[in-house]
């Protein structure tokens, strides 16, 4: 009797009612789900973070005015958490300023004749960033009127009349990133420069002046490959135009592709159909113009290159727009792959065959890459039976349940896995780590020194052959599987010297791996403060500081020497949702052949007296 009791209880308290249906407004529903809108949301730590996204989402709707042939310039302010976007368009209608920043499924995008090739086509991105602010402005002028509106979180504020205006025709909105949605946000100026630079190089004479500092260029996409390699050109750079498609196309002698994939302006950090025909028209045509038999991976060994191409109505992967799921042009237009492929088949083989020298210096790369290929072959068929009979799950990776390119779940990105030193290290972390995304590769001493070493070596060295085989990177990254590559070593020389010797490794080898980035240093605390009542972790000496002035004169200092000190219980505060991370980047400046020559070389003396020349000697900060 008592178990039917409790059985009839349950199922009333489970009772599926009227009650349970639940409708959310539009911006109840962004803000309750804020990923599905703009991706994670992130503080500004990396250029992915939501407060990116909703500047690119306002960013869109000024290029397609661009794009349409209206409006020369843009100006862009960040001023702390305040954005201003203010272009010299046409201006929306002034009867629907309010529809367009408040109404979802609004805007002009969906007739084709009005913004046949745009960004975006479902009337969302604005009202995502009006939905997501704490503070959103926007203002149209056309022909001598504007109409302002005012909101707080998508909450009409002000709502005045239409007003006569000496304004130029345009809109401007401006935002402040609602710090209930994002925390502490801030803004990092490289990561919104390189944003605003890849529009003026996908819109040659377009002006962006950001916060006074104008952007502009001359040439396209051949100066978005000027200013990204770090490698020399083997040859003069290939700049391909047509009707709806730019592409450019050079070699270096680095290992890897280097790809940077563009669709109606978007920048499609993770390809997509567009890139993939890309790359096979590529391949294809050059065999063919050479007449030889040679392997696809040859021709594209140390390649970098750029596709722009504007698509009717384009189909993403995701509301962030980073991958390109169109198979056409558009509803009357050819394939994706067709229409890259009948282009690259003309202009590439009349170019090869009007550049003689290019071409000579082409084929010497791609005979190059062959030989090097061939004469490890040997080396690679062992490696992978050494890699397979290592049983990398149980010798040196202790991996994760969710991977970056999995089919299933939606978590990938999320996924990582840290690279560290010895068995104490890789133990606290893997007791601590989330066993779902979290994976540790163990490393057993100081990895080789592979400057200047040819690619035979990742297989002949056990840890780099293991370690490349865990990340599945050996034909290109896209097998690899995980998100974030972080190193994690201790705070110390031999820690720091571990870090140059992966970093060195990874440029060597696959630096599309940092380039893309995917590299990061794992920060953890130098200290530990505490009382009684609480407990302080310190990364710096400020943090200490701070740290003793609040715990008081009965504060206990701990300085950690290395990861094998922090016990897997306290190391889960480090690796957790506030694990700080440090970016691996390259710049412009940073060769990597000059740089390596120099830091990782034989030039012992040279090094030895730059390391003299700025050593700093810092006082015991325990005592």
């Amino acid at each position: 009797m008592n178990e039917l009791n409790s059985t009839a209880q349950h199922l009333e308290e489970n009772n599926y009612s009227d009650d349970d249906v639940k409708t959310l407004d539009w911006m109840e529903h962004i803000r309750l789900r804020p990923g599905m809108y703009i991706g994670k949301l992130g503080d500004g730590s990396f250029a992915d973070d939501g407060i990116y996204v909703l500047l690119k989402e306002v960013l869109d709707n000024s290029i397609d005015e661009y794009m349409m042939g209206y409006g020369k310039s843009i100006e862009v302010i960040v001023n702390e958490g305040s954005v201003s976007v203010r272009d010299y368009g046409r201006g929306i209608p002034l009867g629907k300023v309010v529809d367009v920043s408040s109404k979802m499924n609004t805007g002009a995008k969906y007739d084709s004749k009005a913004f046949k090739k745009s960004v975006g086509l479902n009337g969302v991105g604005i009202k995502a960033v009006n939905a997501l602010s704490s503070y959103f402005l926007i203002a149209s002028y056309r022909e001598g009127e504007c109409k302002q509106v005012k909101y707080q979180r998508a909450i009409l504020l002000d709502n005045p009349e239409i007003q006569p205006t000496d304004e130029q025709n345009g809109t401007l909105t401006t935002f402040i990133p609602d710090k209930e949605i994002f925390g502490e946000y801030q803004y990092k100026e490289e990561y919104i420069e390189t944003l605003l630079r890849n529009y003026t190089f996908l819109n040659a004479g377009l002006i962006i002046t950001y916060n006074g500092k104008k952007l502009v260029s001359r040439n396209g996409l051949v100066d978005l490959l000027n200013e990204n390699m770090t490698t020399e050109p083997l040859y003069p750079i290939i700049h391909l135009n047509g009707d709806d498609i730019e592409v450019v196309i050079t070699h270096s002698n680095q290992y890897g592709e280097e790809y940077y994939s563009f669709v109606n302006g978007q920048y499609t950090t993770q390809g997509g159909t567009h890139l993939t025909a890309f790359r096979e028209a590529v391949s294809r045509v050059i065999k063919e113009y050479y007449n030889k038999n040679f392997d696809y991976a040859d021709i594209r060994a140390g390649i970098v290159a750029a596709v722009s191409i504007k698509v009717e109505e384009p189909v993403f992967e995701s509301q962030t727009k980073t991958k390109l799921g169109s198979k056409d042009m558009g509803p009357d237009g050819p394939s994706v792959g067709k229409f890259i492929g009948d282009f690259i088949k003309k202009e590439l083989d009349n170019y090869l065959h009007k550049n003689l020298e290019t071409s000579d210096i082409l084929l010497r790369k791609i005979q190059d890459s062959e030989k090097e290929r061939k004469a490890i072959a040997g080396v690679t068929k062992l490696a992978r039976e050494r890699a397979k009979k290592a049983n990398l799950h149980n010798r040196k990776l202790r991996d994760c349940r969710v991977h970056l390119n999995d089919i299933k779940g939606d978590r990938g990105e999320e996924s990582c896995i840290f690279i560290t030193e010895g068995d104490s290290a890789s133990g606290s972390i893997t007791k601590s780590r989330d066993p779902n995304l979290q994976a540790v590769f163990s490393l057993r001493g100081k990895p080789l020194n592979s400057y200047g070493l040819t690619k035979k070596i990742v297989y002949e060295n056990e840890e780099f052959n293991l370690l490349q085989a865990a990340l599945n990177i050996e034909d290109g990254l896209d097998g690899l599987r995980y998100n974030k590559v972080i190193i994690a070593t201790d705070a110390d020389v031999d820690g720091m010297h571990i870090r140059l010797l992966m970093i060195t490794f990874f440029l060597q080898f696959f630096p599309d791996l940092i380039k893309r980035n995917h590299v990061y240093i794992l920060q953890t605390p130098l200290f530990r403060v505490r009382n009684k009542q609480k407990t302080w972790y310190c990364y710096n000496d400020d943090e200490r500081l701070k740290a003793i002035a609040a715990a008081g004169k009965n504060a206990e200092i701990t300085r950690f020497k290395g990861l094998g000190e922090i016990s897997p219980d306290e190391f889960k505060y480090f690796i957790g949702k506030d694990m700080r991370l440090d970016l691996v980047t390259l710049r412009k400046e940073d060769l990597v052949k000059d740089m390596l020559e120099f830091y990782m070389g034989k030039n012992t003396m040279e090094r030895q007296n730059f390391i003299i020349d700025n050593l700093v000697i810092e006082e015991d900060v325990v005592n």
